[in-house]
C-alpha cells in the first residue's frame, strides 16, 4: 500500500505543479520536495518526467472521465439540462480558483503538442472520448426531442469541444469566467435552439 500511496501522491503533486507552472517549468525536485519522497523512490515508480507526465495525464484523464459521465449521464435531468449543468460545473470551479487553473489537457495540448508527438497522440485521444460524450449526450436529446433530427452531431460536438477548451483558455487570460459564460449562452440559446435556422448552421 505505500508504493501505491507514494505513486499516487507525485502524481497529484505533479499534476498541480503542472497546472500551475507548465510542464517543462514543473522541477522534479520540487516536486519530490513537497511530495516528501526521496529522488530515488520516483525513479522507481516513473523512468523518466516524460513517464511522469503520461502517467499525470491518464491519472486526470481517468479521473475526469468519471466526471464527464456522471453529468452526462444523469437520467434525474434532460440531455440538454445534463450538459449545462457539466457546463455550470465547470465555470464554478473556475470561480472557485480565480481562474488560475484551466483544464490539465487543454495546457498541456497548448503546451506540448509540437514539441512531443507521444504527449500529442495521448493527448488527442482524450480529446477525442470527451468528444464522444458530448456526442451520445446530444443523441440523446434528438431521441428525447430536445434537438431536430437533421442536426450534424459529430460536427457539433467537436465544436462544443474545441470552443469550450478556448473559452477556459480565454478565461484563464482574462481572470474572469465571462468567456465560459459567453460559450455557454451561445451554444444553448443559439446552436442547440430548436429551431429550422439553427437546422442549417451544422
Amino acid at each position: 500500500m505505500k508504493r501505491i500511496n507514494k505513486r499516487d501522491q507525485l502524481i497529484d503533486v505533479g499534476g498541480n505543479a503542472i497546472v500551475q507552472r507548465g510542464f517543462n517549468a514543473a522541477s522534479i525536485n520540487d516536486i519530490l520536495t513537497t511530495a516528501g519522497v526521496p529522488k530515488g523512490s520516483f525513479y522507481y515508480y516513473f523512468s523518466s518526467k516524460e513517464d511522469f507526465g503520461l502517467a499525470i495525464i491518464d491519472d486526470f484523464a481517468n479521473r475526469y472521465q468519471q466526471r464527464i459521465e456522471n453529468f452526462l449521464s444523469d437520467e434525474r435531468y434532460s440531455p440538454l439540462m445534463r450538459l449545462r449543468n457539466y457546463f455550470e460545473a465547470k465555470i464554478a470551479d473556475m470561480k472557485t480558483c480565480g481562474c488560475t487553473d484551466g483544464c490539465l489537457i487543454g495546457n498541456l495540448a497548448q503546451e506540448l503538442s509540437a514539441q512531443n508527438e507521444l504527449f500529442r497522440d495521448r493527448l488527442n485521444q482524450i480529446f477525442y472520448r470527451w468528444e464522444k460524450y458530448f456526442a451520445q449526450c446530444l443523441l440523446a436529446a434528438v431521441a428525447a426531442g430536445e434537438l431536430n433530427d437533421e442536426l450534424h452531431i459529430e460536427q457539433v460536438a467537436q465544436f462544443m469541444l474545441s470552443g469550450w477548451e478556448g473559452a477556459i483558455l480565454h478565461a484563464k487570460v482574462a481572470k474572469s469566467t465571462v468567456p465560459m459564460e459567453t460559450f455557454v449562452s451561445v451554444l444553448f440559446e443559439r446552436v442547440l435552439a430548436k429551431s429550422e435556422r439553427n437546422e442549417r448552421l451544422f
